[in-house]
C-alpha cells in the first residue's frame, strides 16, 4: 500500500479550524481552503515540505461554509488546480444561494449571532463536480483514494477515503471543547450546525463498517474508530428532523 503523508493545518488556533495536505506518493491535494485569506498558513504548510502552491494538484472543498470554502477561488488562482466539490452545495459555492444553518444547540445559536459562519467569501464554479453518490478516484491526482459523498451536516459534504483506511470527513462531526480547543480533544462532538444527524451517523457507520479507523475532521480531532462510533450511535438515538 502506498502511504499518504497527511498534514493537518491549523487555520485558526487550537485546531479549532483546519484544513489537510495529503501528499501522495505522486502527487498533492489540498482538503479544505479555510476562512478568506487562508492562503498564507496554507503556504507556510507547504513551504515546510518544500513544496510550492504549485505543486497542488486538486483542491478539495468538503462543503461550502464560510470556514472550509473561504480561501478556495483564492488558491485556484495560486496553484492552477481544479477544484472538486458535490453538486448538492454548487449554488452556495457561486453565492446564488444563501445557506441555511440548523444549530444543533446553544453554543451554536450564540456562535451564530457572532456573524462568523455569515461573513462572505469570494464565489467560484467547481471544476469538478460530484453528482449523486459518485465516488471520484483521486490516483489521477497522485493520492490512493476515493471522494465519496456524505451529507448529513450539508447536503453536498463529501469525505476523502483514503487507501490507509483515514478519512477525512470536513464537519460530519467535531471534537473537543470550543471546537478543538482547549480540553476533551478526543471527544467527538456535533458541529456548531448540522442539517441531519440521522443521515450523519448513517454516512459515519458505513466509514466504520468499510474500514476506516482514524477520522480527520474541520474542527479538532483526529478522532479514533471506536470514539466516532459512540458518537454516530449517539447521534441515532436523536429526535428525527
Amino acid at each position: 500500500m502506498k502511504k499518504v503523508k497527511i498534514i493537518r493545518i491549523p487555520i485558526l488556533p487550537m485546531h479549532m479550524v483546519n484544513a489537510h495536505l495529503l501528499l501522495g506518493p505522486d502527487g498533492c491535494v489540498l482538503v479544505d481552503a479555510g476562512i478568506p485569506g487562508s492562503e498564507r498558513k496554507i503556504g507556510r504548510a507547504l513551504a515546510k515540505e518544500k513544496l510550492t502552491f504549485k505543486d497542488i494538484k486538486l483542491i478539495i472543498i468538503t462543503h461550502a461554509h464560510v470556514d472550509h470554502a473561504g480561501s478556495a477561488a483564492r488558491l485556484r488562482e495560486l496553484t492552477g488546480a481544479p477544484i472538486l466539490a458535490h453538486e448538492g452545495d454548487a449554488k452556495h459555492y457561486s453565492r446564488e444561494e444563501e445557506m441555511t444553518f440548523c444549530p444543533t444547540g446553544r453554543f451554536a445559536r450564540l456562535f451564530f449571532r457572532t456573524g462568523f459562519i455569515l461573513q462572505p467569501y469570494e464565489g467560484f464554479t467547481p471544476d469538478l463536480l460530484v453528482s449523486g453518490k459518485q465516488a471520484i478516484d483521486l490516483r489521477s491526482f497522485g493520492v490512493p483514494g476515493t471522494v465519496t459523498h456524505t451529507p448529513g451536516h450539508t447536503s453536498g459534504s463529501i469525505s476523502v477515503e483514503l487507501e490507509s483506511k483515514d478519512a477525512m470527513v470536513g464537519d460530519l462531526l467535531a471534537s473537543g471543547i470550543l471546537l478543538g480547543g482547549i480540553m476533551r480533544k478526543n471527544h467527538a462532538i456535533r458541529p456548531p450546525f448540522e442539517d441531519d444527524p440521522h443521515q450523519v451517523a448513517e454516512e459515519l457507520l458505513r466509514l466504520i463498517s468499510s474500514g476506516h479507523r482514524t477520522f480527520y475532521l474541520g474542527h479538532g480531532g483526529p478522532l479514533g474508530v471506536n470514539e466516532v462510533r459512540r458518537h454516530a450511535e449517539y447521534l441515532k438515538g436523536l429526535p428525527a428532523v
